[in-house]
Order: C-alpha cells, then structure tokens, then sequence
C-alpha cells in the first residue's frame, strides 16, 4: 500500500458508544488522527486524558509524532479511542476496598507509584497489584458499566463473589465494616491532569483521606475469616501467586479491565527506611498485611509466636482507643528532638529498652555443653554431648572445652539458616532445631538444652543469627526475656483465670490468634496467656506495637516466601512438578509433596540469570552450577521479575536517592522506554 494512498479507518468511541470513520494515509501522525476524530465527534469536552488503544495487538497509541505506518496500522485495523485512567475497585493490605482511578496506560510499576503517591505510601517499588485467585479460575463475573459492585473482604487473598458483603458499601466506595463511613478514592482527582490521582501536595485532604488508612478500623477477625481465601497448602499459595501482574506492561495489555477488583499487596518483603514520623499509612498497611497473614495460617507460627503477636495486635487495640495523654508543656526544640529519637529507634529496632543496649565493642559469646543430634539413615538419631561455642553469627562445637582452642569439628555459619524451637516446660524438653545449607544441600542439626535459662539465650541467638545480627545486637536481651516470658507462661498456663485487661477491657481471643489455637485450648485459657504476654507490652504506643509486630514476623521462617509452580531440568525436563520458593535473598527448592526445602541457591552466587522466551525456560549461573526450570503456574517472566525486584531493592542505599525506573526494569526483563 501506498504511503499516500488513502484508505478508511474505524475509530471505537468508548466514553460516546459510536464508530467514526477517518481517511488516513501511511503518513498521519498519531496526533493529528486524534485532533482530527475530537473535531469529528463535535462535543465539547475535555479529551485530553484520551488515548488510542488498538486491541488486536494489545498496545496503546502514545507518541503522538508516529505515523500510522510506523505503527503497524492499516486498512483492516480497528482502533479504539478511549480514557488512559479508569476506576478500579482496589483491595488495599488492610482489606479495606477504594475505588480509585488508574492510568490504564503506564506500565504497572509506574500505576503503582501514581497509587501510593495519592495515598501517602513511601517506597511503592516494594508494592504491586494482582488479581484474586477467582480471576485465575475464571469466577470472575465482569460488572456492566455502571454497575454497583460489592467486595468481599480477604487476607493476603480474597473471593471476588457477590455473595459476600462486609466491605463495600452499596455505592461502591470504600466501606468500614461495621460502620457508616467510606472513602471515595476516585472522586479527588487533580485540576491540570483529567482522571489522574491526585498527589498528597494538599495537606489537609491527604489527612481527612488517608486517616482510615493510617488506622484500621477494627472489624471481627471471625467474620472476615471466614469469607477469605486462605493460602494454607503451597498448592493454594501457588494459585495465589498467579496472580501478580507484570510490571513492565500496562493494565490494558494484561485485560484487565474498567471496574475490575484487584488488590494492591506488599509484593517484595523487603522494607527500606521505615519511619514513623512519616510513614504512618504505611507501616499500618504492613502491620495488617501481616497480621491476616497470622490469622489465616497463611505463614507458620509456634504457640509462643501467636501468643507474641496476638499481644501486640491486643496493645494496638488499646492504645489506638485510648484517649491522648495531655502532657505537660515543653520547649518545642525538645519535643521535636525527642520524637526524632524516638523515630529512630522505632526505626532500628522496634523498641529497645536501655538495660537491652549493649555497647558493640564488644562480641558477645555463649560456651556451654549441649547436647547434638544429628539424623542418620533409615531414621536413627546420633545424640552426643559436646563442648559449644556460639560467637558473631557462627556455632561451632568440640569434643571438649579445651580443644576449643584449636579447629572444631564443625563450623556453621547460621545466616540465613531457619530455626525451629520444640519446647515443652513441663516434660522439662528444650530443644533447637537448626536447618543450614552445607555443600549444595541443606543440613539438618538438633540442639538439646537442659534448662530455659540456657534454651532462652542460645534460642534467642540462633534466631538473630538467622537474620544475620549477633548478640552484641541491641534487641537480643529483649529477645532473651521475651522467651523467658512464654518459658513461663507455658510453664503456668493451666493456672491462668483473668482475662481481663488492664482497665476493664474484656478480650475476644478469637479476634487475635489462628483458628487452630481456639480449638486446642479453652476460651479463658486463651484469652489469659494473650494478657500474661501483653503484661510486658501494655505500655507500647501504637506504632511501637506495629513496629515489634513487624519485627516478630519478619523473624518467622516462613516470612515472605513467595512460591510458583516449576519443572526442574537436567538433561530432559522433569516429570514431577516442585515449588519454587522465591525470598529477599535466595530461591530455594521445594518438595511438593513433603514441603522439605531440596536445596537453595543465594543471589550472591548466581553470575547471570536469563530466560529462553522461546521454550520459556529460565537458566541461572551460579558458582560451579546451572540451573533449568520451566514455571507450570505462571509466565516465566513473573519468576524472573521477583528475583530481579529483590536484587534492585538490595540496592538501595541512600533515603534520599530517588527510584532508578530504568535499572527496575533491566533486572525485571522489562523493556527500557
């Protein structure tokens, strides 16, 4: 064809419902063709936030000096013109649903960022969308346009059914459940920019919009869990994890559409320079993406750290109805010096006491006898007593004390290693169970204690440790009492009667723990050891609580692992279908069946990792090995965004240094523009 042969074209007006026809040649720009259609249509409005959509190929139209033929387009094309931002129906950490818009037109990554801007959200790289398990088992049913939508309420999941209706109020808006207020997120948009989501520049619409989700509004954990889609097998967080979209294309590519429900999550566990003094939506936003996750079993939790994180969701319940504390006037100076302290503590370590601080000139070191056991063939245990030293992140152990002072017979390094307590007071067991990667393969190793004196400091040095801190660390002695107390409160729990806070306030134990601890225990007996825990927390603010809350599940073993679906390869591929356990420093391999962790690889190792986007076959260097795996849950593309998303925000170094869109997208698989 002719550049300067002119044919007809078929324009799609979304927002009027009609056709246009056009003649065009090779040579229109994209601009003109726009120009010239708004002429064409004769109605006076502001088209400015329009844009041509050409749903063939699944690409917007955006640089308005193209051509048609630069383009690809031609005589049999259909286009579509039609809004770059449209309403969502985003479900936000917190469960809580807004309707807000979002430009349909950016790369998600980018959407995101526009997103958490409107709502005050700080570091949006960590954040991302996807769509609810339903969406991937095709239950999805699309509203018409300008329908009322109605939401459910989920946890790190949700069920997009009609039948639920705790969240969303009946004109669509974000909904309290339980009470009559809600949140428009779409209706506040800025003047110079049509549709677009208004910044936080205005002060005090920034506060009276994101105040409720600064602070959640309480709602019947009971309730909510019994409408949520509950990730408890990794089969089911398979599913789950389907659904993350693609950050490098937009949402118009991934149809997603007008209205839709999606839900906005914290897609990368690692959270860079929390600060209380201006972080409040977000840290309440991981503090309640972090406690559903509790709730709903989705991450696994002895007694002792339920007990612990019911105790601390049970202060933010107090301390976020309690009425403020007038104190007595100071010098503004002081205050303002005061609360930046206190903002960088929170910042460091949650809170920490003075008698916790230790000066770190020092290392700190446990020596003690202790009993080892360690797995032989065909289930037999090898149980020894040997001389053990634990210093900086590393237990060693000998055959006596005085061979401490030449080589061990073994040293292992506990970063990244994960740490299993089995205790039980009364039958006077303490027991440490150690998991480490050693050649390629990772280890198994039993620590036997003989009191909780000794279970509670070596215990709560493997777990620093594993997080790659020691015991110079300021939080270890927090640590260590901390165990003592549920030493104890295990030790007495049979005894316990009150269950009543502090002021009257009455306890509802199955608004703070796991189904499966109701069942295993008695109503007051519950609702006791969450106030024996609490005992030592209740003088916590609010955002102290969030921040130890934050802390204890960052600790858990289970903490942040994403998992897909994959198909190992050697010199053919493999039959039998794995998971894929994708964290903030490592991929590990995972036994389908068992949940046994097979073997892990470090992102410090690995040289290169690409994909054949031919056979959708991802291959990873690492020292002296090459690993080959198919994903059989998702595109192949999300496994190697997630490892190249953490690798960026492994990064980050300076708070002020802003987002390097270019270099996310390179290490993604995303294409640079």
């Amino acid at each position: 064809m002719s550049r300067q042969q002119k044919w007809l074209l078929t324009i799609y007006v979304s927002d009027l419902n009609v056709e246009k026809t056009l003649e065009v040649t090779g040579q229109t720009f994209v601009g003109n063709l726009m120009v010239e259609l708004v002429n064409r249509l004769g109605v006076a409005r502001d088209w400015s936030d329009h844009a041509l959509w050409w749903p063939q190929r699944k690409t917007w139209l955006l640089r308005s000096r193209v051509t048609l033929d630069v383009c690809g387009v031609q005589a049999d094309s259909k286009l579509s013109f039609t809004p770059k931002h449209k309403n969502v129906h985003l479900q936000m950490p917190d469960l809580q649903f807004v309707d807000t818009t979002v430009d349909f037109s950016k790369k998600v990554f980018h959407a995101v960022t526009e997103v958490c801007a409107h709502f005050g959200i700080r570091h949006p790289e960590e954040l991302s969308m996807l769509r609810p398990p339903a969406r991937e088992r095709k239950e999805k049913r699309t509203p018409r346009k300008g329908s009322k939508r109605r939401g459910s309420q989920g946890s790190e999941h949700s069920n997009n059914s009609d039948e639920i209706q705790t969240a969303v109020s009946t004109d669509g808006r974000l909904a309290v459940p339980g009470k009559g207020g809600s949140l428009d997120g779409g209706s506040q948009h800025s003047a110079s920019t049509p549709g677009s989501p208004k910044s936080h520049g205005s002060f005090d619409s920034y506060e009276s919009e994101n105040h409720i989700l600064a602070s959640s509004p309480a709602v019947s954990s009971q309730e909510v869990l019994e409408t949520i889609y509950k990730a408890k097998t990794l089969q089911e967080k398979v599913v789950f994890h389907a659904g993350w979209l693609d950050s490098s294309r937009s949402l118009m590519e991934q149809d997603v559409e007008e209205d839709e429900h999606l839900m906005l999550r914290f897609k990368y566990y690692s959270f860079f320079d929390l600060k209380p003094a201006v972080d409040e939506v977000r840290i309440n936003q991981i503090f309640e993406q972090a406690k559903w996750s509790v709730q709903a079993e989705e991450v696994d939790c002895t007694e002792q750290e339920v007990m612990t994180f019911a105790a601390l969701q049970f202060q933010v319940k107090i301390a976020s109805s309690a009425p403020p504390v007038e104190e007595e006037s100071k010098p503004e100076q002081d205050d303002d010096i005061a609360s930046a302290l206190n903002d960088l503590q929170l910042t460091l370590e949650g809170t920490t006491t003075p008698a916790s601080q230790k000066t770190l000139n020092q290392m700190p070191e446990l020596s003690d006898w202790l009993t080892l056991i360690k797995h032989k063939m065909l289930g037999m245990k090898d149980k020894k007593k040997f001389w053990c030293v634990f210093r900086d992140t590393y237990f060693s152990y000998y055959k006596s004390n005085e061979a401490a002072l030449g080589a061990p017979i073994q040293r292992i390094d506990l970063r990244g290693s994960e740490v299993y307590p089995e205790v039980n007071v009364q039958k006077e067991k303490f027991v440490v169970k150690l998991k480490f990667p050693e050649n390629d393969e990772i280890s198994d190793l039993e620590v036997g204690l003989s009191s909780e004196g000794q279970y509670s400091k070596w215990m709560a040095a493997f777990r620093l440790a594993s997080k790659g801190k020691t015991m110079a660390d300021s939080s270890y002695e927090s640590e260590v009492h901390g165990i003592e107390a549920f030493l104890s409160m295990q030790r007495n729990k049979d005894n316990f009667k009150n269950t009543t806070a502090p002021g009257g306030v009455q306890i509802q134990p199955e608004d703070f723990v796991p189904g499966r601890v109701m069942k295993k225990y008695k109503t007051k007996q519950v609702a006791a050891r969450i106030l024996e825990a609490h005992s030592s927390l209740n003088l916590m603010t609010v955002m102290e609580a969030k921040m130890n809350y934050i802390r204890k599940w960052q600790e858990l073993p289970d903490f942040g692992i994403t998992h897909y679906g994959v198909r190992f390869r050697g010199e053919k591929i493999s039959k039998k279908d794995e998971i894929l356990g994708i964290v903030d420093n490592k991929i590990t391999k995972i036994d389908a069946a068992s949940g046994k962790i097979l073997n892990s690889w470090r992102y410090s190792v690995m040289r290169s990792w690409n994909v054949n986007w031919e056979t959708k076959e991802m291959v990873i260097d690492c020292e002296g090995e090459r690993i080959r795996f198919i994903c059989t849950s998702s595109d192949i593309k999300s496994i190697h965004e997630f490892i190249g998303g953490y690798i960026f925000l492994s990064m980050r170094k300076d708070v002020n240094q802003p987002v390097d869109h270019e270099l996310f997208f390179k290490l993604t698989g995303g294409s640079v523009q």
